[in-house]
């Protein structure tokens, strides 16, 4: 399985926003539906927390589908 990687200027983000930007969820209610029924994992780890953050090198599963965040703030 590939891992996307996800990029974005700030040192983290909120599960939920980056549902959506690595397109795993359609919009916000689709990725609070996702994270409530058990469905997303980060790091390997069932997350229910639609607010946790999210830092550089993190990977966010949904289904069969993983994203990795990349942080360009950490790499400065």
């Amino acid at each position: 399985m590939t891992i996307r990687e996800v990029s974005i200027r700030d040192e983290s983000i909120r599960l939920g926003q980056f549902l959506k930007l690595a397109d795993l969820a359609d919009n916000g209610s689709h990725a609070k539906d996702l994270i409530e029924a058990g469905d997303v994992t980060v790091n390997g780890r069932p997350e229910t927390r639609r607010g946790a953050q999210l830092h550089d090198g993190d990977v966010v599963a949904v289904g069969g589908e993983k994203a990795r965040l990349v942080s360009s703030a950490s790499r400065e």
